[in-house]
């Protein structure tokens, strides 16, 4: 049985059929999106001064990413026009640009900005405890500029000093996730923290930290030791770290799923077009162009998400 309206639009609606269900699909995705970005936009607004983290994302990295998904905008476009035009080794070769920058932008995301969330480590102090760390927060340098205070020591963490079976000692750490393991060792109590600072806790009062800065700065080589007494709450990069981090790896992983199922599809019609071009090019050319929409839906949820998590 052929289904009618693939190819030619409906009379009622001069769309075809395919058209009408991603236009319909991606409403309920505004609406998805849309309640997520609201949600963060309530919580950033609710935050205590000092408890909403600026300048903890690499700028360079999610910039080159941001063009990588363009770009990937602008070839499959050209795809879609190549199969128009009846020129389908073109078509091959965009569709194949969007799909390496598709999953560029992914390995990008996966295997270097997110581990380096969780190797990072930063430390919330008690308010009766700030002036002690004042050295590391700069807070009375920020209060004459009108800037929101430091809360938060940042940096790698190294070594932690803890008391196993009434016994002090001092334990190295290779990654942040053993201190949860060490906390949860019966007879073990977490009595301080050295890290290695980032710049804007090493060098507090320096002009140049006052605002986050676009290139990133590795952490520093001065070290402090923070006593577990003085500390509110400790972590790596994790949702569990604020409200920001939850809302940015919620908002971006739902994003990276969505990278993903566009690279399925195209990757789909990529080993799998040559029987359907030959049948009838036109009908290529419509389900191209429908899952085009649903990839430049994807690119634009990413120009929101840039500038809110890495520049704002």
């Amino acid at each position: 049985m052929e289904i009618p309206y693939t190819v030619t639009p409906r009379p009622d609606t001069q769309l075809w059929n395919a058209k009408i269900g991603i236009w319909l699909f991606l409403a309920s995705e505004v609406m998805l999106f849309g309640g997520l970005f609201s949600g963060y936009v309530f919580l950033r607004l609710g935050a205590e001064p000092g408890f909403w983290p600026h300048g903890l994302l690499n700028v360079p990295v999610g910039t080159m990413n941001t063009a990588i998904l363009i770009l990937s905008s602008v070839t499959v476009v050209m795809a879609w026009a190549s199969l128009k035009m009846r020129r389908y080794t073109h078509y091959l070769v965009y569709l194949g640009a969007t799909i390496v920058c598709g999953l560029i932008f992914l390995v990008v995301k996966l295997a270097y900005e997110y581990p380096q969330k969780f190797d990072h480590f930063g430390i919330y102090l008690k308010e009766e405890a700030r002036l002690k760390y004042e050295p590391y927060l700069g807070n009375e340098h920020l209060a004459k500029k009108g800037l929101a205070p430091r809360t938060e020591i940042t940096g790698h963490l190294h070594a932690v000093d803890i008391s196993r079976d009434g016994r002090e000692e001092e334990v190295e750490i290779h990654s942040p996730s053993e201190v949860s393991h060490l906390a949860q060792e019966k007879g073990v109590q977490i009595l301080g923290y050295h890290i290695n600072l980032d710049t804007e806790n090493a060098d507090p009062t320096n002009p140049a930290n006052d605002r986050p800065h676009f290139w990133h700065k590795p952490p520093s080589e001065k070290q402090a030791h923070v006593e577990a007494k003085d500390v509110l709450w400790a972590t790596a990069f994790l949702p569990k770290h604020s409200n920001y981090f939850a809302t940015y790896f919620t908002i971006t992983g739902l994003h990276g799923l969505h990278v993903f199922g566009g690279i399925v599809v195209f990757t789909y019609f990529f080993f799998r077009s040559r029987k359907m071009y030959d049948a009838e090019p036109e009908h290529l050319a419509n389900r191209l162009e429908v899952a085009g929409l649903f990839w430049h839906f994807v690119d634009l949820v990413w120009i929101f998400v840039f500038p809110i998590f890495y520049l704002l």
